[in-house]
């Protein structure tokens, strides 16, 4: 069987680099372009008229949805991004699959062999919509073990076992970890779904901590925790999470 031919739609360098090494390693997939904003994909889509695009939905100068609205030949479509509540949009507009970041190797061969099953057809079937809104809306995100980080020109996966904690940065999330923050384009509230609650614990509405990771904590003149970590950082909880770690104590 001939190789599909795939285009990456995707403003994120660290989001294209794993698509595209994901696709290269896939027999089954040609890479055949790729678009770092929304009017170039546009442009590219409809001249090389690829068989697959892989998608993100928040894009430069036109979201991924906008670039779908305006095919007019449209190739089967598989939207990446960080944020779950598009998902009945995407299939309204007859997505085939929608990956939430970080995905993993295992969710997107999983797309790209339902993509192969049925080669040719944009519309999703019956099943693939129902399993995908049912992601969507009652999702159980599974654990992740490891997150894709860019540091000085590399890109190395890092345990969620070493993150001492996260804090927001405007769009951002910053990771502490191995003596370093680590930036990601990823919401710190999409990576509290996958990591363990039972170790990471949100502190405040912009800062998680991993408790293995705390050296003390102790009121302040509030009676709000202050949270000491083993690098020397102090992140001040919330009153209810400073409830909650103080409930947690024996």
């Amino acid at each position: 069987m001939n190789a599909r031919t795939v285009f990456i739609a995707e403003d994120e360098p660290l989001a294209r680099d794993v698509l595209r090494d994901f696709i290269y390693a896939h027999a089954g997939l040609r890479l055949v372009g790729e678009a770092a904003d929304g009017a170039s994909a546009l442009a590219q889509i409809s001249r090389i008229r690829p068989d697959i695009v892989f998608m993100d939905i928040q894009m430069p100068e036109m979201t991924g949805l906008d670039v779908l609205r305006r095919l007019t030949v449209v190739p089967d479509i598989v939207f990446t991004t960080a944020y779950d509540q598009y998902a009945v949009t995407a299939f309204e507009l007859n997505a085939v699959d929608y990956l939430l970041k970080p995905f993993t190797r295992a969710r997107f061969d999983a797309a790209v062999a339902r993509l192969l099953e049925t080669p040719g057809s944009s519309v999703p079937a019956p099943d693939v919509i129902g399993g995908a809104l049912t992601l969507a809306v009652d999702r159980v995100p599974s654990r992740i073990e490891r997150i894709l980080v860019r540091d000085r020109g590399r890109i190395f996966p890092l345990s969620v076992n070493e993150i001492a904690y996260l804090k927001a940065d405007a769009k951002y999330t910053a990771i502490a970890a191995r003596g370093h923050t680590f930036l990601v384009r990823i919401g710190i509230s999409e990576l509290e779904a996958q990591l363990d609650p039972g170790r990471f614990i949100r502190i405040h509405r912009s800062a998680l901590v991993n408790l293995d990771f705390v050296d003390s904590m102790r009121a302040d003149d509030q009676s709000q925790l202050e949270i000491t970590m083993r690098d020397g950082a102090v992140l001040t909880a919330s009153r209810e999470a400073s409830k909650v770690l103080r409930e947690m104590a024996i």
